[in-house]
């Protein structure tokens, strides 16, 4: 087994396995049960989308590819970070709700109805 034959296997097993794990985290995307989960799995999307640019630069020896990489690198982490920041400002916005449920009374607002006969 020659060292070509060898790495074009792992390149091929790679790219597989890359495409199983991005099956499986587009599904935890898809049916996740909370928006944490959903932002996990985007964060985990951009993770794998780096992995297959790596594998194909790896594969077509244009090393471009890594630059690219690196930039997306970046903004996944910037994504992540603008999306945990909104659900921990959803999150405490929840809680102060949830503390003051009549917080609008004093000034005179009447709270929201949903329409159904309330």
């Amino acid at each position: 087994m020659t060292a070509q034959a060898l790495l074009d296997g792992a390149i091929w097993l790679a790219l597989a396995l890359l495409g199983l794990s991005f099956f499986a985290t587009a599904y935890r995307v898809i049916t996740g049960p909370t928006l944490a989960d959903r932002v996990v799995g985007l964060d985990m999307l951009v993770g794998i989308a780096i992995g297959f640019i790596a594998v194909i630069a790896v594969k077509t020896g244009f090393t471009l590819y890594i630059d690219v990489a690196i930039a997306l690198g970046l903004v996944g982490f910037l994504a992540t970070v603008a999306f945990a920041r909104f659900i921990l400002s959803r999150k405490t916005a929840d809680e102060q709700g949830a503390l003051e449920p009549n917080q609008g009374a004093e000034r005179g607002v009447q709270p929201a109805t949903t329409g159904k006969g309330e």
